[in-house]
């Protein structure tokens, strides 16, 4: 059996486990308190974040790791886009974009006490920069780069979904209508709330 260390609210870990649900993985999921983390993780992961998944004694440490292992078992609806050269090279640059520098954005605004160098909304504002981009890609169709989920649209939306959170009221008065409308659907999808479930 396959052991995740996860934490149900960290998105890195709800992409991971997004991605071993949809291939259909059998995993045991060890939901694990950031302020006492257990043994048995620490000594197959010293960097002490999750996830980690441990499988076959192998052990995978990067959460787009764990989500590209996951597809390598079983990709139904073609997360990867294996048949687009040029589609996957748009996938890993939206990841790398995401995991780069919005990230950086997102942390700063909903931690913006930490961050007083700027107003909270000057961080908001140059996060929004990537909503507007994903919500501009979203005008042509249901998900990011073609008619169903690729590793894009998961690897992506727990981040998005953090940044919209952070202040509903406003999330929701601002004219990102095709990413509001894509988020509400992974919000919704049974594999989203099969995730979510204590």
């Amino acid at each position: 059996m396959s052991t995740l260390y996860s934490f149900r609210r960290c998105p890195y870990a709800m992409r991971a486990r997004m991605a071993l649900r949809y291939a259909g993985v059998a995993v045991d999921i060890v939901e694990v308190s950031l302020k006492a983390k257990p043994p048995e993780m620490l000594a197959l992961s010293s960097k002490g974040t999750v996830p980690v998944l441990s499988v076959d004694g192998q052990v995978i440490e990067e959460s787009l790791d764990i989500m590209r292992w996951a597809l390598a078992q079983n990709d139904p609806q073609d997360w990867l886009l294996k048949d687009d050269p040029q589609r996957q090279l748009r996938i890993a640059e939206l990841i790398a974009e995401n995991d780069q520098s919005f990230k950086i954005h997102l942390n700063r605004y909903k931690y913006a006490e930490r961050y007083p160098e700027q107003p909270m909304e000057t961080y908001r504002a140059e996060g929004s920069q990537f909503l507007h981009k994903l919500d501009q890609l979203l005008e042509r169709r249901d998900y990011l780069l073609a008619q169903h989920p690729s590793l894009a649209d998961v690897a992506l939306m727990p981040f998005i979904r953090q940044f919209a959170h952070v202040d509903r009221d406003w999330f929701a008065q601002t004219p990102y209508r095709h990413l509001q409308a894509w988020l509400q659907r992974f919000l919704e999808s049974d594999l989203f709330t099969s995730i979510m479930k204590k």
